[in-house]
């Protein structure tokens, strides 16, 4: 089991729970999330910046 740092750069939902539901999907991709936040949002290009720990089990 190791750490991971990941930043994904995604596309601005509708609503909140939109958001939160693309964020989920994207962690999952990439292993088991401790934390994470969104650290940037673009209003011109509608983009939000997500940076996270994930835990990722060695095969």
């Amino acid at each position: 089991m190791s750490t991971h740092y990941i930043s994904a750069e995604m596309d601005l939902q509708d609503t909140p729970l939109k958001v939160q539901e693309l964020i989920e999907s994207e962690l999952t991709k990439h292993g088991e999330a401790l934390r994470w936040a969104i650290t940037q949002v673009d209003e011109e290009t509608q983009k939000l910046t997500l940076e996270a720990i994930v835990i990722k089990e060695e095969v």
